[in-house]
């Protein structure tokens, strides 16, 4: 007999690649969902980057940097309608920030975000926008509150 706890649970995230010109970007972000019902879902997951820019030499505002991200979040859905969805998710990053430059200071400090959204949802994919109500005008993390999102859940 299969056990009733492993067919409500779904699996998502997403991954990222960005190369080109001296910079690198990898990120990877599993998320494991449990679903109550077809209304309610609450899932967990965990976010690690690395972002690294080279310093270009015939560009003197360039200035080359190396920066890590971990942390995780809760998330929150709700359906009221199948292709609705609606989202609250508390997010929690540290990032360490390193500077080739002597001007710049390298930090370690911790980024936290509260983001409601909302989606229309096509079957295992939904598209939405959420916002950082926690969002300062100086967040080194997000420079927007507002955040496009993509959500597939498998």
């Amino acid at each position: 007999m299969k056990n009733v706890f492993w067919e409500k649970v779904q699996f998502g995230g997403g991954l990222g690649l960005a190369v080109g010109n001296g910079f690198t970007n990898v990120s990877i972000s599993p998320t494991g969902y449990y679903n109550f019902d077809k209304t309610f879902t609450v899932g967990v997951g965990v976010t690690g980057s690395y972002v690294a820019q080279e310093q270009n030499p015939s560009n003197f505002n360039s200035i080359g940097y190396k920066s890590t991200i971990f942390g995780g979040s809760l998330i929150g859905l709700v359906h009221p309608i199948e292709e609705i969805q609606l989202s609250a998710e508390l997010e929690q990053l540290k990032v360490t920030r390193n500077f080739d430059d002597d001007f710049l200071i390298d930090d370690t400090f911790w980024n936290t975000a509260l983001f409601l959204g909302a989606g229309y949802r096509a079957q295992n994919v939904t598209f939405g926008v959420k916002f950082n109500v926690l969002h300062k005008p100086n967040n080194h993390v997000y420079s927007q509150s507002w955040v496009p999102f993509v959500r597939i859940m498998f």
